[in-house]
């Protein structure tokens, strides 16, 4: 262990050897024996109610007209992810995320009370900004000189963001040809350099840990704690808009599973500070095509396998999930259940979120789809309590938006119709969408 003094009351271990680590280090996992990192926030000197009212305090007009960092939605839990001065963070501000109700979704669900949660309304359009604001800010802590990440694209672009405004240098490896345009197009303009590997997700992780290890970049994907520490305060946002009231079920897209970990995570440590009274099943959903751990929970996670992912769902089409351990231990904890949904699946349930006005990218739709599958199946009941996490904005992927016909041949929903330069046209077309 370093002999550097730790300045937050954080204590950073690995949770397979328990060697422990500083504060300040720059590490994604040990150094002694590889193993997956975890950091145990100190625990505040307030009681459940205060602690409550600390937060809530937190989402007032005054604060709300302060600055980014008194703006966030990830650093108004700050003595739970990492206690530190307003000056040391990068923030855009994130977070703030809506929790949406549409009769449509919940209707295709078949479940009565379902609330959807859209992370895509984060600035660079996904969840992984909550996790980012608090890695970058541990760079800039430690000081890095450049920082890195694997991706489908999700997190490239938010690595890119954060970044830039950290002015830390970044480097992103995303599969070559299977990234779609929007997320390119955003780590490009943020400036980040990018290398489009020859292979997929998980050889550009392999490529970007060796990396890390070889050349001293920092590594920001989901198997850097600190990423796990800033995705807990989804769940944390989200118990604190249902006033503190644990919802029955909380499903979520799962392919590298950092968001699995860090929900069950968020949830043992609200269950142990007395935010909450019961604890929410977790519904990790992961798309057919790519779902070791889907596989791996019908054999009661008696070992971990992989796969060679392919799925038209990009952000969760991963074969071989960094944060495994940690999952399986979420899964356990909240009595969780793990699922795969086929991409026929996954698109319909994304035609009903899209038409009902809110819209997704593909994988966000793995949650309303494994929820629909579960009702079916009998194991969710139509009266029970669910909240649907929606991981990324519809413009995320925009080209299963614009094609004329779907993966399967069907014909699109709403395709474009071209039309002459007349008003009989536009007429025509009046009437036949008042027929339907």
């Amino acid at each position: 262990m370093s002999d550097n003094i730790n300045k937050t009351g954080i204590t950073i271990a690995c949770a397979a050897c328990g060697e422990k680590f500083n504060d300040l280090t720059a590490l994604a996992t040990c150094s002694k024996c590889g193993g997956l990192l975890d950091i145990t926030p100190a625990l505040p000197a307030l009681c459940s109610e205060e602690l409550q009212n600390l937060f809530d305090s937190r989402v007032s007009i005054t604060a709300m007209r302060g600055s980014a960092v008194g703006r966030s939605g990830v650093w108004r839990f700050r003595e739970l992810v990492l206690p530190i001065s307003d000056a040391d963070i990068v923030s855009h501000p994130e977070g703030n995320t809506p929790l949406l109700e549409r009769p449509a979704i919940s209707k295709f669900a078949g479940v009565k009370n379902l609330l959807i949660k859209h992370e895509g309304f984060n600035p660079t359009g996904s969840f992984k900004d909550r996790g980012m604001t608090v890695a970058v800010t541990q760079a800039k802590r430690c000081g890095a000189t450049a920082i890195a990440c694997a991706s489908t694209g999700n997190t490239s672009s938010s690595l890119a963001a954060y970044g830039a405004q950290a002015g830390i240098p970044a480097l992103v490896m995303v599969p070559a040809g299977r990234i779609t345009m929007g997320k390119l197009a955003q780590t490009v303009a943020y400036g980040a350099r990018t290398l489009l590997v020859r292979g997929d997700f998980d050889d550009c992780l392999r490529l970007v840990r060796e990396s890390s290890e070889k050349l001293g970049v920092y590594l920001a994907n989901s198997l850097n704690p600190f990423r796990i520490e800033g995705q807990k305060t989804i769940m944390f946002e989200l118990l604190q808009q249902l006033a503190w009231q644990s919802p029955d079920w909380v499903a979520l897209p799962a392919g590298n599973l950092g968001n699995t970990s860090a929900f069950g995570k968020a949830l043992r440590e609200a269950q142990r500070l007395g935010l909450i009274n019961r604890i929410p099943r977790l519904l990790s959903v992961q798309a057919s095509g790519a779902a070791p751990f889907a596989h791996d929970f019908a054999d009661n996670f008696a070992k971990r396998t992989s796969v060679r992912a392919e799925t038209i769902a990009t952000a969760i089409r991963i074969g071989d999930p960094a944060s495994w351990d940690r999952a399986v231990a979420a899964i356990r904890f909240t009595n969780g259940v793990v699922t795969s949904v086929s991409d026929e699946q996954i698109m319909q349930a994304k035609q009903v979120i899209d038409a009902s006005g809110v819209g997704c990218e593909p994988a966000s739709a793995a949650s309303v789809a494994g929820v629909r599958e579960l009702v079916a199946r009998g194991i969710i009941a139509p009266h029970e309590s669910v909240v649907a996490m929606l991981t990324g904005h519809i413009l995320k992927d925009p080209e299963k938006l614009l094609n004329t016909n779907d993966a399967y041949g069907h014909a699109a929903v709403n395709a474009p119709i071209e039309i002459d330069a007349t008003l009989s046209a536009v007429e025509r077309v009046l009437q036949s969408a008042t027929k339907a």
